[in-house]
């Protein structure tokens, strides 16, 4: 196991394994990643080899991620090819959920094993304008994904202040319906517009003091950012509160990987990252991978830290 230098363990590597996308999401981050049309995406042999080397060292959690993982043609042939790796405890994906409706039955028998859908709203209207599809491809992606056995299945609601604020407890009555995980989000300044971010940005704090007051139980995910999750009747929903927390940067056990290749050891940061698919191109030994897996650890460091008192 591999930890930085503040003591904080990699455990969990989110590969993106594509930038293109479906959908038009206003909010979307592409897990930091920059906007490129022009990078090379990583061949299933090159994302086998680099996982490979991340669960060697103690990064036994991974997540798919893009962009949208599902629009690569070798989708089911990547996740078979990663869910055979000795050593992995945990695969699961991240995705708009559009194209799960024929995917999800072949995915979970190829060994994925758990899905996060993103779900901004339950109206039409709101979730065209929100993301530039069609509500019913990701309702049906829902469906077909616990009807597929998938456990759990996460919704990703992203709350925006002016868009899908006062529709919290209507996402919460979906989720207990369908026996979903809703997982509320803050919105995050990255890849968006000062301007935007400012207007839409809400917090989730009051809603928060709110589900504690109904909860039957509150738990506290010590893997993940010391998050809550809160136990109401027939439903579970977490809350996410990334900006200017130093809880969630001091409990951080994640890495990246972009879609081209480079190890990103931040969220929130472009100027450490480590190239590591260009010399697995270059014919490089798995040493030198490793090395370079154990270059990028060494540059994680919080990006919210404690304010000092004098």
């Amino acid at each position: 196991m591999l930890f930085d230098n503040c003591g904080r363990p990699a455990l969990n590597l989110r590969i993106s394994l594509t930038q293109r996308c479906n959908l038009k999401c206003v909010y979307c981050h592409r897990e930091g990643q920059i906007p490129s049309s022009t990078l090379p995406e990583m061949t299933t042999d090159e994302v086998l080899r680099i996982a490979r080397m991340a669960v060697s060292l103690g990064m036994a959690r991974i997540k798919l991620t893009g962009g949208e993982p599902l629009l690569r043609s070798d989708i089911v042939d990547v996740v078979h090819a990663l869910a055979a790796i000795p050593g992995l405890h945990d695969l699961a994906m991240t995705t708009n959920g559009t194209h799960l409706s024929i995917l999800a039955k072949p995915l979970r028998e190829a060994g994925l094993r758990r899905v996060n859908i993103n779900l901004p709203s339950l109206d039409p209207k709101t979730y065209s304008m929100v993301t530039g599809g069609d509500l019913n491809d990701v309702l049906n992606g829902v469906s077909a994904t616990v009807k597929a056995g998938f456990y759990p299945v996460k919704l990703n609601t992203l709350i925006l202040n002016k868009v899908n604020a006062d529709a919290i407890p209507k996402m919460i009555e979906f989720a207990r319906q369908n026996q979903v995980i809703l997982q509320l989000m803050e919105l995050e300044p990255i890849n968006v517009k000062d301007d935007f971010y400012k207007e839409h940005f809400f917090s989730l704090a009051g809603f928060e003091d709110e589900l504690r007051r109904q909860a039957l139980d509150v738990q506290t995910r010590g893997d993940m950012q010391n998050r809550h999750v809160y136990t109401l009747p027939k439903v579970k929903v977490e809350v996410v509160h990334p900006i200017e927390n130093t809880a969630f940067c001091a409990h951080c056990t994640r890495l990246r990987v972009t879609s081209d290749g480079k190890v990103k050891p931040c969220l929130m940061v472009n100027d450490n990252l480590v190239d590591v698919l260009t010399p697995i191109r270059n014919g490089v030994a798995d040493e030198e991978v490793r090395e370079l897996f154990i270059m990028a650890v060494k540059r994680r460091e919080p990006y919210y830290k404690p304010s000092k008192k004098n």
